[in-house]
């Protein structure tokens, strides 16, 4: 059974080209040309079958992607779970990073090559896949709760909302509790595409799980920055 991704574009013509292209590597996309034709569909879905991933375009006629990421991320049950790369305009750093911080799990700056939004794609679900199906057994660090088999994160009963990456990179630190991975090392963990040099989405996507996890964000006890190497999950917490 093919995929289904929904791509909320208000180009015509690239969301055809980007649907014809995909549709020859198996996947089925469908098509919203605003952001609330797109949260609508997301809404009517949302008993049913969600698609597997939300293509998002930053610059939509209605309301822009990062308001539809928003509001995704606050829809009830697996929809709001549902992966979304966001689709940037090309050299505006900014944007990628307010994105990632609302909850996209990748971006793609415009124009882009049709084959590297496919990897990007391939990436993002083959993660979601790994994650699920490793090892159902729940991870305890105090009132940190981690269950790997339902994709939850709870402390102290609550639960915390994570992206699908953002679950998947706190659980490669747990993993490896007391040990000190570098940037390169934790996204080979998940399987992520490799960082270059200037790319700090890895930091992003660090502050929203410390957000999420931490009783104090800026005083974080779980997981702990080294200076010049990368982060450290603490075996002893609360």
């Amino acid at each position: 059974m093919s995929q289904q991704l929904l791509m909320i574009e208000d180009d015509n013509r690239l969301a055809g080209m980007v649907s014809e292209y995909l549709g020859q590597s198996g996947f089925a996309v469908s098509h919203a040309g605003d952001g609330l034709s797109g949260l609508a569909r997301l809404q009517e879905a949302s008993g049913n079958a969600p698609p597997d991933l939300v293509i998002l375009d930053l610059m939509l006629p209605d309301i822009d992607g990062l308001e539809v990421c928003r509001r995704i991320r606050a829809l009830p049950g697996a929809v709001a779970q549902i992966p979304v790369l966001m689709l940037t305009a090309k050299g505006d750093p900014m944007d990628r990073i307010i994105g990632l911080e609302l909850g996209a799990d990748d971006y793609l700056p415009k124009p882009f090559e049709p084959r590297e939004l496919l990897a990007r794609i391939r990436a993002v679900l083959r993660r979601r896949v790994d994650g699920a199906a490793t090892n159902g057994k729940v991870l305890r660090f105090g009132s940190l709760e981690i269950d790997r088999d339902a994709r939850t994160v709870s402390v102290s009963s609550q639960p915390c909302d994570l992206t699908s990456y953002q679950f998947d990179l706190l659980v490669a630190l747990a993993e490896r509790a007391g040990r000190v991975l570098t940037r390169d090392q934790i996204m080979e963990a998940v399987r992520g595409r490799e960082l270059d040099a200037f790319d700090r989405s890895i930091d992003v996507h660090m502050g929203r799980i410390r957000a999420a996890i931490e009783i104090d964000a800026k005083n974080p006890k779980r997981i702990l920055t080294v200076r010049g190497v990368g982060y450290v999950f603490a075996r002893q917490q609360d």
